[in-house]
């Protein structure tokens, strides 16, 4: 029998891609699991089918371009809720965009909808079966782009979780890796954290080795909190370099991002440079 079939979607960051459009289009219901980045994205999903949706941590006030001002406040990212709980086809869902901000009980849930790592997930929180799609927006740290698509046949209170890949979609090529069928079971972890690579340097900000460090991703986020940081003590590039061993091109880079856009966050910055190819 057939089951009901769901769009799983995360971190638009402001795009939704036609490929990503053309798979929501065969499903009843989506799932945006935060970060929208722009009111038209929302307009686009509840045009397609009934969307459900959480706010991300770059869904704030922060909005300011033209659409933003002129959109209807039920579209405004910034209003969505930062947990939602629903229920669908008999499974009860639980969604925010981080998972390590849960602090209630979800006694009682079938399913965590996330999303934020950028990084396709199927596994566990505590003894709850925990989906993130990935990200289906630009293109991060060379993660693939992807989202997922959720069966639910609630005749068998079972699910099947399908990863899809939006890149090789938009090229004709394989769209999808389909997991075992499961029933609130056990599920699969995602692959290591991807790490990027970034010149080590010494003093003065010159290279002492030739070999490249590895920098996983979340050390990433923190390493460009940080530099955000010596901006706003004042220290130069140089020093800023020399104090947490990178290079200084890179360095550079990172300073411009934040002075030259006013407001702009970790992401936003993260956003700039891999659209660049500086990342």
């Amino acid at each position: 029998m057939e089951g009901h079939r769901i769009g799983v979607i995360s971190d638009t960051h402001g795009l939704l891609r036609p490929e990503t459009a053309a798979v929501l289009k065969t499903c009843e219901i989506i799932l945006h699991a935060g970060d929208v980045g722009k009111p038209e994205v929302l307009r686009q999903l509840r045009s397609i089918a009934d969307t459900r949706a959480v706010r991300g941590n770059v869904d704030s006030v922060r909005l300011k371009d033209f659409h933003a001002l002129e959109a209807c406040p039920e579209d405004l990212p910034e209003n969505l809720p930062e947990e939602l709980e629903t229920e669908l086809f008999g499974f009860r869902i639980y969604m925010i965009h981080d998972k390590k901000q849960i602090r209630r009980d979800l006694s009682g849930t079938d399913l965590i909808v996330c999303g934020h790592s950028h990084k396709y997930e199927v596994g566990r929180f505590g003894n709850i079966t925990c989906l993130n799609p990935g990200s289906c927006g630009p293109r991060r740290f060379r993660l693939p782009v992807t989202m997922m698509l959720l069966t639910l046949h609630p005749a068998e209170h079972r699910l099947e979780t399908e990863q899809i890949d939006c890149l090789a979609t938009a090229e004709g090529k394989t769209i999808s890796n389909a997991e075992a069928p499961a029933g609130i079971p056990q599920g699969r972890m995602a692959a290591d954290a991807h790490t990027k690579r970034v010149c080590g340097t010494g003093q003065g900000g010159r290279s002492d080795s030739e070999e490249e460090m590895k920098i996983p991703e979340q050390d990433m986020y923190r390493l460009i909190r940080q530099i955000m940081k010596d901006v706003d003590a004042g220290r130069r590039i140089a020093e800023i370099a020399v104090r947490h061993h990178i290079d200084e091109g890179f360095t550079e880079q990172v300073c411009r991002m934040y002075l030259t856009h006013p407001g702009v966050d970790v992401d936003g910055i993260l956003d700039r440079m891999e659209r660049k190819n500086i990342l």
